[in-house]
């Protein structure tokens, strides 16, 4: 292709509503543009990157018998009413009517969908095991779209579900995407993905693995070990066991703190640790209304999601308590003794042993000091509902290695069960004519994100650095004076026309720009070999001067050698 017939042209400033890295140069070179908050055009460039990633996951699925279909986006309330989640799911959830009245959604996943489309037509045990995947676009009305394709509204992922007769054969099966995923992420060219054990969320089931890539713009949260490798999201990360800091018992004491309503304010005044001291967290339930209050130590922070599955609440159904003045609780002063709220009491184990401790009195401008909560209060039951700390133990091999990064999630897998089939009815008969509901596995790889991802790793300065199998064009060619110098003109456009005869992509650089432009260019759209033509090297024996996408070298190659060199060159590189 001639690149000045490419639609998307680069831009030299760094755009400034970039917030990552994948962002501002997908913007720049011109891969993708907003066309409203969260939403995005794939622009040519943009385009064949996503193709090349649908196609290296089709490969992958297809290699393991999963067979590909393809479901609508939109789907009625009546199915998503079957399995609950109409309700149950909040404002995420694109709903509307259509012109005959009927309640409709965007789909924002597909287990309702795959499992009606499936029913009859696995009635017998025979069919089983099997799989289906489709690469279909979605929404899901995010509260905060951010950092171009990594968070947005509307999305392709690429939706895998499997179902079977026994939970052995469901564990095999998981076992076949795990190992697929890890592939998908070698040949997009990011093989540090790992994979930890998360939270089932919204989707349910009895086990769920996120494949995260560590790098500092993700939002999410990786506990790791060094010592055993235990991976988990801090979600449902959790500690063998806390230290108990505060050993020695004190005499209970109540001590004047007017104003001091704050953790830090506390420390400051009494010129004491955060483990010195224990804090209330409250919260509201939407669904009775009831009043949750949750004691923890101040060194440590919720985890909501630990807190949400203690409750059996969806994610919206717990939020942070606002004041109230006939609540009868004396926010910035709660504490577990002489508390008068009617309230569900939640606490934390890094409670437990603790013998003097700083809570609030329940009493506006006053603090107790020495709180020892089996003393003081009594038996009570605790529980992990804490966020784990670097300084924690490792629940696997018990040591003291662990370390907290960032991780942007790039797949998912989960063990559904029979939740989906249950509640839409579908169901086999077994070898004794018997009827049974099948269990599920579900598998989703986000393919924008994926792209993105693939940038936030390899990407070095202005360049994106995509490896050979994702590139948009497979070579790129840069003559310099191509509409000044007709021999320069006439020697890329034989390498152009030899190297399509060979069936390459390649991208012919005919524009009046001078050099630094072109190789700039050059860097954004990230061909993994880029051919330079100039006066210098036809005068040095009809030469090309070749760089290759993994060295900051180039090479001089005649015209004669080019296609050898760059066959060899490809051998070298994984796909």
């Amino acid at each position: 292709m001639l690149q000045s017939k490419l639609i998307g042209d680069t831009k030299k400033e760094w755009p400034s509503e970039a917030s990552v890295i994948s962002h501002g140069l997908l913007l720049k070179g011109g891969y993708i543009k907003q066309m409203a908050t969260g939403i995005y055009t794939l622009l040519p460039l943009g385009k064949k990157v996503v193709a090349k990633i649908e196609n290296i996951i089709r490969e992958e699925m297809n290699k393991i018998d999963a067979q590909e279909i393809l479901m609508p986006i939109v789907a009625t309330k009546k199915l998503w009413d079957m399995s609950g989640r109409y309700d149950s799911v909040g404002s995420e959830l694109l709903r509307f009517k259509d012109r005959n009245n009927v309640e409709m959604v965007l789909s924002m996943t597909h287990e309702e969908a795959t499992v009606f489309s499936l029913l009859n037509e696995a009635a017998s045990y025979q069919k089983y095991p099997f799989s289906v995947y489709h690469i279909q676009t979605k929404f899901r009305d995010e509260a905060r779209p951010r950092a171009g394709l990594i968070r947005v509204r509307e999305f392709t992922m690429k939706d895998a579900y499997s179902f079977h007769t026994s939970q052995e054969s469901l564990d095999e099966e998981y076992e076949k995407f795990f190992c697929a995923y890890n592939k998908i992420y070698s040949r997009v060219g990011i093989p540090q993905v790992v994979a930890v054990a998360s939270d089932t969320g919204i989707m349910g089931g009895s086990g769920a693995h996120e494949f995260m890539l560590l790098c500092d713009s993700g939002e999410d949260k990786i506990v790791h070990c060094s010592s055993c490798n235990y991976n988990a999201n801090m979600e449902v990360a959790y500690t063998s066991k806390v230290d108990v800091v505060n050993e020695k018992e004190e005499k209970i004491e109540k001590f004047y703190t007017k104003d001091i309503k704050t953790i830090e304010a506390l420390k400051e005044y009494t010129n004491l640790k955060s483990e010195n001291l224990g804090k209330a967290v409250i919260y509201k339930r939407l669904d009775t209304g009831k009043t949750v209050i949750v004691f923890v130590r101040a060194d440590r922070e919720v985890n909501e999601t630990k807190l949400r599955n203690l409750l059996k609440l969806d994610d919206e159904a717990l939020v942070p308590k606002k004041e109230e003045d006939a609540d009868n609780i004396a926010y910035g002063f709660v504490g577990p003794i002489n508390l008068k709220a009617d309230a569900e009491i939640i606490y934390d184990k890094s409670l437990e042993n603790e013998k003097s401790l700083v809570f609030g009195a329940n009493e506006k401008d006053y603090h107790l000091k020495g709180v020892n909560i089996l003393r003081d209060v009594g038996e009570v039951e605790y529980v992990d509902v804490s966020k784990v700390l670097e300084t924690d133990y490792c629940p696997i091999c018990h040591k003291k290695e662990l370390s907290i990064s960032n991780g942007i999630e790039v797949g998912n897998i989960f063990k559904l069960g029979d939740k989906y089939t249950k509640m839409l009815n579908m169901f086999y008969s077994d070898e004794n004519g018997d009827k049974n509901f099948p269990l599920m596995g579900c598998y989703g790889i986000g393919v924008g994100r994926l792209f993105a991802s693939v940038i936030e790793a390899r990407a070095k300065d202005n360049k994106l650095n995509l490896p050979p199998s994702i590139a948009p064009f497979d070579i790129h060619i840069c003559p310099l004076d191509y509409t000044k110098n007709e021999e320069v003109k006439n020697m890329a456009d034989d390498v152009y026309n030899l190297l399509q005869e060979k069936g390459y992509d390649v991208l012919l650089d005919d524009r009046n720009k001078n050099a630094g432009v072109k190789f700039a260019d050059s860097d954004l759209i990230s061909a993994p070999i880029r051919i330079t033509v100039s006066k210098r090297t036809i005068e040095n024996g009809n030469k090309l001067e070749i760089k290759v996408f993994d060295s900051d070298n180039t090479s001089l190659v005649s015209k004669d050698e080019l296609v050898k060199y760059i066959e060899d060159k490809r051998k070298e590189w994984v796909f």
